[in-house]
């Protein structure tokens, strides 16, 4: 059983990263009709939303796109930044989708914002928690480490509506803006799904890490 689930927390995170590395090498070269960047598709999907103020930057790294909700920047990464594939309008969509809900005061949104301080800071102890409780074989340290572990998957859990509801404002605003055809939307919902499946794999590896440790709980324990 214990062997099952280090392989499956091992496993899961690899296959999503496989799959997601997969549809985006492929959606990569394949160029958007309009050969338009992704910092043009988030220029106009924000200005048509009301959010012309909000600035939209490059930054170094792969995949390293992200919508600043403190200094409302939406941040792209190079290749996305200055990139016309159907993978680059896809990525710059998606973060716009998350400026929107920003805009909107969308409750998943508030309330990750709100746990991200407290996750922060229990996500960096937990586990120095859990070895000290395990070292010292006192249950009650471990369960608390345990309990902050907890704390770290209801973030990961908020974070999958937050994620889904993103990139189903990208795909209408790209849609609703005509900024792809038909056949590029198809490929827009793959990339976008792929995506997405990596937070589910994330949560699912998150799961069966807790389960994990409530089992060495009740081992030691009995």
């Amino acid at each position: 059983m214990d062997l099952l689930i280090i392989l499956g927390i091992i496993l899961i995170p690899i296959i999503a990263q496989i799959y997601i590395s997969s549809n985006y090498a492929n959606y990569s070269k394949i160029e958007n009709k309009k050969n338009i960047t992704g910092f043009e598709v988030a220029r106009k999907i924000l200005d048509k939303n009301g959010l012309d103020k909000i600035h939209i930057v490059e930054v170094k790294g792969n995949l390293t796109d992200h919508y600043d909700p403190t200094y409302k920047v939406v941040r792209l990464s190079t290749s996305i930044f200055h990139g016309s594939s159907i993978a680059a309008l896809s990525v710059a969509a998606h973060e716009c989708g998350h400026a929107i809900q920003d805009k909107e005061n969308y409750s998943f949104l508030r309330f990750r914002s709100l746990i991200f301080p407290v996750v922060h800071f229990t996500s960096y102890f937990a586990y120095i928690i859990l070895f000290i409780g395990l070292l010292s074989e006192a249950l009650n340290l471990f369960a608390l480490g345990i309990a902050l572990v907890s704390i770290g998957l209801l973030f990961q859990i908020v974070t999958l509506p937050v994620e889904f509801n993103a990139s189903s404002r990208a795909k209408k605003e790209l849609e609703k803006l005509k900024l792809v055809t038909k056949t590029e939307a198809q490929g827009v919902e793959k990339m976008l799904n792929s995506a997405a499946f990596t937070y589910v794999a994330g949560v699912l590896s998150s799961i069966l890490e807790l389960l994990r440790l409530i089992l060495i709980f009740t081992n030691r324990r009995d």
